[in-house]
């Protein structure tokens, strides 16, 4: 029998309530057990059933029915094409049919039951282009599925992708002991900073976020019940003493939150649920995390409106707690001899709390490879890998884990020979990087005699970045809103002339070019949130301290004022889009020189320069640059642009093509316009420290590369081998070539001719 038609209301609130109860499964099993009962249920099927892909025998295994022989779960699977299920899954589209066996694909399954249902409609379960299992109802009657219902079944399969994908992950390592000898599992993202690191995870969980609370085992159960009660008993106080400072401004009935808030932290069911947790094993703000989400999740599902909104209580409650518990454990996480942070963001405040020896690599669940973490990443040498979405970073703290700078993967809990073959490559790089390390205090000029200035970003200390900077010709970029993102308020101007003065003096009497103030987009301080729909087109860069005269005022100052006796500053402004916005910042400068000139400073007039980093930049580039001492291509910022890709955005993060043509195409004309008035333009992206790529940019005319400094070496080893004819004669090749694959692959054969490494692409 058909199903009736429902409301689209009702089937869209049917899959949200099958999506809230599935995210909230414990592991793979009980995912797919839900998705079947519940699929079933709401289409008014007599079957459902879901196949999985397994990776290791590359087949699509039966895990979880209703209505067909729930004792063959598990029992039997399909290859690729094989049977309706492998038959959709290579189709990687919807397939309806009336009478399933009467398809030339259908394939009995011995002992399944399903001979006697016709109708059949399997859909794929896809997750980032890959298959990861179909999804199936049946009936007896001989029928074709109606469209709505061929609607429903693919925008479930589509919602349910990601949370399988995930659960799969969870499944591996929830509740399991560590086994060394099982099969590493792997996880894809996007290369963030390249090299290799093979070490142990500590996971980074932001405060007061229940979710990301990581599975830690506990030694001393009664300590952890004592913390756990001490944080109760301040939230009590806490929560009390709102009730009580609120008491007199609004009416009794309104304070009744604050009972409720009371009534829950007193409930002793609760409490002794996460005491019994804790005794089980589990440290205090797991077991909080467990038992709280259990109980919202609960409360989420009632129909009653009322007591849904209990989990909103709850979970505010919860965070309470963490809060406490987590301000209670603040300078106990010790950092094994090879961390590797993992967590759902890395902020650059927790860098600077690892040791510089002991920190090996970085693995964010968020982000891309040129998102801000990552930038900071290789510019201190760190393996990273970025967007990798479907890691439950939660459940590994603690386990060996392996990062792929290079190809952007991760594998979690490697066997002994793969481990052992990523420690050889990773001293096969240090050999390499040796040899490149050789020419580092050498002239960059190539064998033509055309001298090349390479240049290093900063914006970390300057004792790091003195030995950093070895071999560079000054700094092409100080990244000013480093110091601003360690802080809980804005430096004073004073203690930014003290951080400036030591950069300039480190660097003296090579250039040090800073940028102005960037924040916005992927930096947000943490004392002045930016919350925008679309932070990359809004509201940051130059437009952020036009709108505030009193920071970038006091920040200039200090500038110039840290550049006395020394004249090495170099200033520059990022997110230039127009000219007025250009003669503004122009006027602001003016106007900071001539009040210090009035106290009795003496200070040379610094070079001024825009950042080129959006496309209408590009296109007034020749304005700007009759305006200014300087132009400076920001090419992170003007690849995302260009290309409509947010480069944190890990799930279209493989679209971001620096070699893409209409990259190089902007970039020689931003080259043109500045040379056509005399100005000189330099480049500060991370497309500067690609060696292949420092190739195009010196062929395109580019005065000055400036590059993290980890990449140095290579680059300037690099040029050293080839003539300015043979990097014309590439740039000229490539720019007739219509795609960025092509286009590295031309790039990548050059530099294999001239004796340079290159590593295969995974």
């Amino acid at each position: 029998m058909a199903p009736e038609p429902g409301a689209p209301t009702s089937m869209l609130k049917s899959l949200r309530r099958i999506v809230q109860e599935v995210v909230s499964a414990p592991d793979l099993p009980e995912t797919l057990a839900i998705i079947v009962r519940r699929v079933r249920e709401v289409m008014r099927t007599e079957v459902c059933s879901v196949y999985i892909h397994d990776p290791v025998t590359d087949r699509y295994v039966f895990m979880a029915t209703e209505g067909l022989n729930k004792a063959l779960e598990g029992r039997f699977s399909l290859g690729l094409g094989e049977g309706l299920i492998g038959y959709v899954a290579k189709r990687e589209e919807p397939l309806n049919l009336d009478n399933a066996e009467a398809h030339p694909k259908f394939k009995y399954i011995e002992g399944s039951g399903e001979e006697v249902f016709k109708s059949f409609l399997g859909v794929p379960i896809i997750n980032h282009r890959q298959v990861l299992g179909v999804l199936v109802v049946q009936q007896r009657e001989p029928r074709r599925f109606d469209e709505d219902e061929e609607a429903f079944l693919v925008t479930m399969s589509a919602q349910l992708a990601g949370v399988i994908a995930h659960a799969g992950a969870v499944g591996s390592y929830r509740g399991k002991p560590r086994d060394p000898s099982r099969r590493a599992t792997e996880f894809p993202g996007v290369p963030g900073s390249p090299g290799i690191a093979v070490g142990r995870v500590v996971v980074v969980s932001p405060p007061s976020d229940l979710r990301s609370v990581p599975h830690r085992p506990c030694a001393d159960p009664e300590v952890e019940v004592g913390l756990f009660q001490d944080a109760v008993q301040a939230v009590r106080e806490e929560v009390l003493a709102i009730r009580e400072e609120l008491s007199g401004r609004v009416r009794p009935e309104e304070l009744t939150l604050f009972d409720a808030y009371v009534m829950l932290l007193d409930d002793h069911a609760l409490s002794g649920e996460v005491i019994e947790c804790i005794r089980g094993g589990v440290w205090a703000q797991g077991a909080l995390s467990q038992v709280v989400l259990r109980h919202v999740r609960t409360f989420e599902m009632m129909e009653d409106a009322y007591i849904r909104e209990r989990a909103t209580d709850l979970r505010d409650l919860g965070r309470r707690i963490l809060a406490q518990l987590q301000a209670g454990s603040r300078g106990r996480l010790e950092y094994p001899e090879r961390t590797v942070l993992v967590g759902e963001e890395i902020p650059a405040s927790i860098l600077a709390e690892v040791p510089e020896a002991r920190l090996a690599g970085i693995v964010s669940v968020s982000g891309s490879g040129n998102s801000h973490a990552a930038i900071l990443a290789r510019a201190m040498g760190v393996p990273t890998v970025m967007g990798v979405v479907d890691l439950p970073f939660a459940e590994i703290d603690g386990a060996e884990i392996v990062v792929d700078g290079h190809d952007g993967r991760v594998l979690v809990d490697p066997a002994p020979e793969l481990r052992q073959q990523y420690l050889e490559a990773m001293e096969a790089e240090r050999a390499d990087a040796r040899q490149m390390e050789s020419c580092i205090d050498l002239p960059c000029v190539m064998t033509d005699g055309h001298a090349v200035k390479l240049l290093v970003n900063t914006g970390l200390n300057s004792e790091l970045m003195r030995t950093l900077g070895r071999g560079a010709e000054g700094v092409g970029l100080y990244r000013t809103e480093i110091p601003f993102l360690m802080r809980e308020r804005f430096p004073t101007e004073e203690e930014q002339r003290l951080i400036y003065r030591e950069q300039l003096e480190a660097f003296a009497p090579r250039p040090v070019t800073m940028r102005t103030l960037d924040v916005g987009g992927d930096k947000a301080l943490p004392y002045f949130p930016i919350k925008e729909e679309n932070p990359f087109l809004g509201w940051r860069g130059i437009r952020v301290t036009l709108d505030h005269p009193e920071i970038f005022l006091a920040q200039v100052r200090a500038m110039l004022k840290a550049s006395a006796g020394l004249d090495n500053l170099r200033i520059m402004l990022p997110m230039i889009s127009n000219t007025l916005e250009l003669d503004d910042a122009l006027a602001l400068l003016s106007r900071a020189r001539a009040e210090l000139c009035e106290e009795g400073w003496t200070i040379a007039t610094p070079q001024v320069g825009v950042m080129v980093e959006v496309p209408a930049a590009v296109y007034q580039a020749g304005d700007l640059a009759r305006r200014v001492d300087f132009l400076s291509v920001g090419s992170n910022d003007l690849t995302q642009y260009l290309l409509a890709v947010d480069r944190n955005n890990a799930r279209v993060a493989a679209l971001y093509h620096a070699y893409h043509p209409a990259v190089l195409q902007a970039l020689q004309e931003v080259v043109r316009a500045a040379h056509d008035v005399g100005r000189p333009v330099s480049i500060c992206g991370e497309l500067a420290g690609d060696p292949g790529a420092a190739l195009l940019l010196v062929a395109m005319g580019y005065d000055m590369l400036s590059m993290s400094a980890t990449n140095l070496a290579r680059v300037k080893a690099t040029l050293r081998r080839f003539a300015r004819a043979d990097a014309a004669q590439l740039l000229a090749e490539v720019m007739h070539m219509d795609t960025s694959r092509r286009i590295r692959g031309a790039v990548e054969d050059c530099l294999r001719r001239g004796g340079i490494a290159v590593r295969p692409r995974g």
